[in-house]
């Protein structure tokens, strides 16, 4: 009779002693042809600088942490950054979920270039997204980066990949045409290049980013708290 006692004591004290696995946090699972980015336990597949995460829940200086399944990127002295371990060179589509503290900045990098990503309408920026972004809660981020082609500038302006440009050269004067119609400018370049088409919660903003040609994905960890969960990755043809 005392050993049932001991033993169902045991097994009770268990239940509540034996903390719950991080891997429940979130069970979410990516989009057919999505490969996860965080297996939501660990920083396996990151590093900060040179460190190879690898089955760590922190950097060594506890600016960026894993729990209950999120990415705590903590304000701290100085911008630190937390990149994953392999580059992605081709075309992509990129989707993550980010969670801002009041007036907090954070950012994406695309293979090198920074993303602005901030808490926008408390900082009142990006004022187009009211209505849309959620404060205190999660707001799905997505990159969508096309493999490298030619771009025009005109006037510090990047063009849209869809508009169609007309230059012609007559007597050193060049005459210029956007969609059929002739415009005046001041300067006008062309380079190959990738672009980016990047959306919060399905709505555009920052038209003007450029990702860099190649390289890895990075968080950062800047001003006030920031998290991120659910990233992942599919490669474009």
């Amino acid at each position: 009779m005392q050993h049932r006692t001991v033993t169902a004591s045991l097994l009770y004290l268990a239940l509540y002693v034996v903390p719950p696995s991080t891997a429940s946090a979130d069970d979410f699972k990516p989009e057919p042809g999505y490969m996860s980015l965080f297996n939501g336990m660990d920083l396996t597949g990151w590093r900060y600088g040179k460190e190879d995460l690898r089955g760590k829940t922190e950097s060594p200086d506890r600016r960026f942490t894993v729990k209950d399944g999120i990415i705590v990127a903590e304000e701290g002295k100085g911008i630190k950054v937390l990149d994953t371990v392999e580059e992605f060179n081709a075309g992509f589509d990129l989707k993550l979920e980010f969670r801002a503290s009041p007036k907090s900045d954070s950012g994406v990098y695309v293979r090198g270039p920074q993303l602005q990503v901030r808490d926008f309408i408390r900082r009142g920026e990006q004022k187009h997204l009211e209505g849309v972004f959620k404060n205190d809660d999660w707001n799905e981020l997505q990159i969508t980066v096309a493999a490298p082609a030619f771009a025009a500038t005109v006037d510090g302006t990047l063009l849209p990949l869809t508009d169609a440009v007309e230059v012609l050269f007559k007597d050193g004067k060049p005459t210029l045409k956007i969609n059929g119609r002739q415009t005046e400018f001041a300067s006008l370049s062309v380079a190959k290049e990738s672009r980016a088409v990047c959306k919060i919660n399905g709505l555009q903003f920052d038209p003007n980013y450029k990702p860099g040609s190649k390289g890895s994905i990075g968080l950062q960890a800047e001003t006030g708290k920031f998290e991120f969960r659910r990233i992942r990755i599919k490669t474009l043809e």
